[in-house]
């Protein structure tokens, strides 16, 4: 029932970007120094793409990342999710939007040490009005997806670092977003470990159309998307088809 409802409202956005950033500014101040961390920049994200940010640090990637998931508030211009404009959304309502729209890949995995990896999945709809018995299916199959089928009860702890991003990633599949962002999703990892972690994104972008927004400045990850989108102080640089 789950995936039905979600597939059903996915339906009638399909023509919809799932990301549009208009004339985006984002200014603040750090100390007595005025910091033009974004200026003016226009990003088009269309729903099935895999798009890395590139830069070195200061360029604005992060920023734009968190921009784009509405973590953050921009100064001038707007962002769009799946055409709702966040420029003057209230708080509960962007947070409401990030919790159905968009699922978090952190690189420190965020996981809660005192839960199992399918409660971590969980997580995100604990609260909501799924049915707990359907919930804990979704989480289980989840965790086979991202080849964790054997670890649904072994707590954070009890995990490689690879595993836990498994979970983490998993867990931001669990409300079936329109987006999923990924900041610096291998840093802590093993090249090896890394590379399988890359390996499970691309599959999920192509085999199941999960929409993959990623910012790093590793050209090893630059390799699994098909855009890339370069910044330097602020701006958008160089944009790469691949």
């Amino acid at each position: 029932m789950l995936d039905t409802q979600l597939h059903s409202q996915k339906q009638q956005i399909a023509n919809i970007p799932v990301v549009q950033v208009q004339d985006c500014w984002k200014i603040y101040k750090l100390g007595g120094e005025i910091v033009r961390a974004l200026k003016g920049v226009n990003l088009t994200i269309q729903p099935g793409e895999f798009i890395c940010l590139m830069g070195p640090s200061g360029s604005g990637k992060s920023t734009l990342l968190h921009l784009s998931a509405g973590l953050d508030r921009m100064t001038k211009g707007d962002i769009l999710i799946d055409g709702v404009s966040l420029r003057q959304l209230p708080e509960a309502h962007l947070s409401a939007l990030r919790h159905e729209k968009i699922g978090f890949i952190f690189q420190s995995y965020n996981l809660i040490p005192a839960l199992s990896a399918v409660e971590n999945v969980e997580l995100p709809l604990m609260f909501s009005a799924v049915n707990s018995k359907k919930l804990r299916q979704r989480a289980m199959q989840l965790l086979e997806r991202v080849g964790l089928g054997d670890r649904l009860h072994h707590k954070p702890a009890q995990l490689s670092g690879g595993q836990q991003q498994r979970v983490s990633i998993a867990r931001s599949l669990v409300s079936n977003p329109s987006l999923v962002v990924a900041d610096e999703p291998t840093a802590n990892l093993d090249r090896q470990t890394g590379q399988e972690i890359l390996e499970l994104l691309r599959e999920l972008n192509t085999n199941f159309g999960v929409t993959i927004l990623v910012s790093t400045h590793d050209p090893n990850v630059a390799k699994y998307a098909n855009r890339i989108i370069h910044l330097s102080d602020g701006q958008i640089v160089q944009e790469v088809k691949s």
